[in-house]
């Protein structure tokens, strides 16, 4: 079993409604990737975030108009990598995830971590840059870079065609990063049919306002024009270690899963609130369509994200640690909901509850045991509400020291038997 980590770098008032400044986010997420390197993680993951989502609370459509603050920090994550490298010997860094339809899109993301690969190696020839890429959680943060319905028809589509949308950026910037030559005619043909719709009266709809507004004579598949329209191009720099870059897709859907490995090894993301017939249903379509040139799929090349609500602190009983770590537990994810959508819904404070690792020491040890495969990777998210950087990083030793040693001598010794 592998252990990554997570850090949010999100700016909101805590359970005791204290928001730090930026400047002291930071110095918590440098404080806690330095020790995160000395415990022995994995990868250190990044949130990525682009644009503020508290100027967004302004416009028409905010989409967490509850939210206080910042939801993350990072919108530069190739810059915050480079500085994550530099102060740290051992842990590799990751994005979860940059959209690759804001910041300029897929050509101009593709240089940014062509460069950054090039700079790593300069400090680094063994360490890697994780890059988890999708179209994005939020859109608005994708809509001033023309990510937006261009007419009547696409507006009733946008679903199902923003997905489309996604598909194409992600060949411009996979095919960049493999050094290619390419113009937009040699990408895929954006085009929408019945079974991009969740109903036919969804399809009707659509296919109806495109028939009004055009003269094609369309009957079951629908021609989009490209969102990304350009003469040859290629990337500088060309000669990079291209060993040093480890890209992963954040997207739960099949097609694009499969659709991105056609063009190089790309890794997918999961959530520990997964159903485990989803997972294992993913890992059986990656081990099909995993690009040949990243070697075996393993389960492993699956993150999984998982809250960790852990109390090691002296002076407690092992009963009062697990009691306070379902308080804190408690605390935090009803922050979240309230925060997420206005209020706090008890059935969704227990679910988030049921699939996040929660208490003393020796009971993580066995939710982990319970829920993940011995193979799997969790990415442990420490920093969730929670600004106590001494207190996190105290939760962080108390997972590798304690949690970690113990969860290994029980697989070992199932190994024997």
């Amino acid at each position: 079993m592998k252990h990554d980590i997570f850090f949010s770098i999100s700016q909101t008032p805590d359970v005791n409604g204290e928001t730090p400044t930026e400047r002291a986010m930071f110095e918590n997420y440098f404080q806690q990737l330095k020790h995160a390197d000395t415990l022995g993680f994995g990868v250190g993951w990044i949130a990525q975030a682009h644009l503020s989502t508290e100027t967004q609370k302004l416009n028409s459509m905010p989409v967490v108009p509850h939210w206080q603050g910042e939801v993350g920090l990072c919108t530069d994550f190739p810059q915050l990598a480079l500085e994550s490298f530099r102060q740290t010997k051992h842990i590799e860094i990751g994005s979860a995830v940059i959209s690759i339809l804001a910041s300029g899109g897929p050509i101009a993301q593709a240089e940014r971590i062509a460069n950054t690969v090039q700079f790593l190696s300069m400090l680094d020839e063994q360490r890697k840059l994780h890059v988890g890429f999708s179209a994005g959680r939020f859109e608005f943060m994708a809509k001033p870079y023309g990510i937006a319905p261009r007419n009547s028809w696409e507006a009733i589509g946008w679903k199902p065609l923003r997905s489309q949308i996604f598909l194409e950026a992600s060949e411009i910037f996979l095919r960049l990063l493999n050094g290619e030559t390419i113009a937009s005619s040699d990408i895929r043909e954006t085009s929408l049919s019945r079974e991009n719709f969740r109903s036919d009266e969804e399809w009707e709809t659509f296919y109806q306002d495109y028939k009004s507004n055009n003269n094609d004579d369309v009957t079951s598949k629908i021609t989009i024009p490209n969102r990304y329209n350009f003469e040859q191009i290629s990337i500088i720099p060309q000669q990079w270690n291209r060993d040093q870059l480890q890209l992963v897709a954040g997207t739960h859907d099949p097609i694009a899963q499969t659709f991105v490995n056609t063009i190089m090894p790309v890794r997918v993301f999961n959530l520990s609130i997964t159903s485990a017939d989803i997972i294992n249903d993913t890992h059986d379509r990656m081990s099909q369509s995993y690009h040949p040139a990243g070697g075996v799929w393993h389960r492993s090349f699956m993150p999984r994200t998982s809250f960790v609500f852990i109390n090691d602190e002296p002076g407690l009983t092992s009963a009062e640690q697990s009691q306070a770590a379902s308080k804190e537990a408690e605390q935090a994810l009803q922050a979240y909901w309230n925060a997420l959508e206005g209020t706090i819904d008890p059935e969704k404070v227990t679910k988030a509850a049921n699939n996040a690792l929660i208490g003393n020491p020796d009971e993580i040890a066995e939710q982990i045991l319970a829920r993940f495969d011995p193979e799997d990777t969790i990415m442990a998210w420490f920093d969730f509400f929670n600004h106590d950087s001494d207190r996190v990083c105290r939760n962080m030793t108390a997972y590798m020291s304690k949690v970690v040693p113990h969860v290994e001598r029980i697989l070992e010794a199932r190994n024997e038997r």
